[in-house]
């Protein structure tokens, strides 16, 4: 097994892309689309650096896995596809995201709300192959409903790619004020994530290193319990929710949240062009923050 790293330096956001070198055969992570907030254009520079990465090894992929809907990149899952092949993982919670969110942006009845868009849908103890690699899904919500990580175990090492539970030690843990989040459902889904074995690499999906570090895509379980700000061991569940609930009131909402939920609900697609061929995304207003 082997894993490499891709960091988006404007979202501070990791794609991994997991292989097994024995069959050649690779698995991508959360892959990110540069967008242009000021512009409202997207490039596919990052991901193409990814493409041109696998296509260099001559690797297959056999999976686009997303740990969730991501509120804070788009995702490039689409492009990626179109260029690799490749069956889009998500979980199955996504259609209580899909569901709330279609809501608040009003969307029409074109837009479905069952999930259909991703190929294959997880839940917890699923498993997919990926050629001596074992991924095993863990259900793990209060960022959203619809969280996943990701275990990776072959006969040498075990690996997990945890999305949005879980920063760095120094970093800490995901915000739980977006709609159908929860502080005291991601405690027990961090927990879940502590219960593995200590020498267990974390792949983190952001890294937001403090002042002096370099960023880094992974951490160990050892480290989390031992360091981690919000959540390291002798804190309890009630001390983690009102740190967390307290910390959420003070946040402002991620610069790209309106055109992300909007496009990775939809597993990556834009809405259709309108009449001129141009393809617009809804801003909601007086609906996000406070």
């Amino acid at each position: 097994m082997q894993v490499h790293s891709f960091l988006h330096e404007s979202t501070e956001t990791y794609t991994h892309v997991l292989v097994d070198m024995a069959q050649q055969l690779c698995a991508v992570v959360d892959p990110v689309l540069d967008f242009d907030p000021k512009a409202g254009r997207t490039n596919t520079a990052h991901i193409d650096e990814v493409i041109a990465f696998i296509r260099e090894h001559s690797w297959q992929l056999d999976y686009i896995i997303e740990t969730h809907a991501h509120a804070d990149h788009l995702s490039s899952a689409i492009h990626l596809k179109e260029a690799l092949g490749g069956q889009l993982v998500m979980g199955h919670h996504i259609t209580e995201v899909q569901k709330i969110f279609k809501q608040i942006y009003n969307l029409d009845t074109s837009f479905r709300t069952d999930a259909s868009q991703f190929d294959i849908l997880t839940d917890e103890g699923d498993t997919l192959t990926l050629g001596g690699i074992t991924i095993t899904a863990m259900h793990v919500p209060g960022h959203t409903p619809a969280d996943m990580a990701y275990l990776a175990t072959d006969n040498e090492k075990t690996v997990v790619f945890v999305g949005d539970t879980l920063f760095a030690p120094d970093v800490g843990t995901a915000r739980c004020d977006f709609p159908g989040g929860d502080a005291k459902t991601l405690y027990q889904s961090i927990k879940k994530l502590l219960a593995l074995d200590d020498d267990t690499i974390m792949y983190l999906c952001h890294d937001y290193p403090s002042k002096g570090r370099q960023h880094c895509p992974t951490t160990t379980v050892a480290a989390q319990k031992q360091s981690n700000i919000h959540v390291k061991e002798g804190i309890n569940e009630a001390e983690f929710i009102e740190m967390r609930e307290r910390r959420d009131a003070t946040l402002q909402m991620p610069q790209l949240i309106i055109p992300a939920v909007q496009v990775n609900i939809d597993a990556g697609h834009f809405p259709k062009p309108e009449s001129n061929g141009t393809r617009y995304l809804k801003v909601p207003i007086n609906v996000f923050g406070e």
